[in-house]
């Protein structure tokens, strides 16, 4: 049996149409500039037979600026850390009438005992971290404000 992951988080910002009007001139300015980025940032490896595809608004120029650089953080930090944040989002998944379900739209088939390498676990990571600072949403433990 294959040991596919498939993620696929389609955030769509609806959130951020009804807070538009609270953003700043030079925050609107910045979000003009950074349509023209490709927001979707994908990661395989055939050997693995996994896949990871996240897209959202402002996720690859926020990686590019604000995430720490890769190496930063140990695997098994990460690991950690991503098991963390998976098993709650996958909780808020299982709960649209309590959570948001514009938010958690779809569950993310994360498994410990499968070793993704570092360059899946560090963009899960800074998916989970883009994700709490920039919807306001706590998903446990200490989130770096960024």
């Amino acid at each position: 049996m294959k040991n596919c992951i498939y993620i696929l988080i389609v955030l769509f910002t609806i959130v951020a149409c009804s807070t538009a009007s609270k953003n700043t001139v030079a925050e609107a300015n910045a979000g003009k500039a950074n349509k023209n980025v490709n927001d979707t940032v994908r990661i395989a490896n055939d050997s693995l037979e996994y896949e990871v595809i996240i897209i959202d608004n402002g996720f690859s120029t926020w990686l590019a600026s604000m995430a720490q650089p890769r190496n930063y953080y140990s695997l098994s930090y990460l690991e950690n850390k991503n098991y963390l944040y998976v098993t709650e989002w996958n909780n808020r998944v299982n709960q649209p009438q309590r959570y948001n379900p514009n938010l958690y739209e779809m569950r993310i088939d994360y498994q410990p005992q499968i070793h993704y390498g570092y360059e899946v676990n560090y963009l899960i990571y800074n998916y989970m971290i883009y994700f709490q600072n920039t919807y306001k949403q706590k998903l446990g433990g200490y989130v770096p404000i960024r």
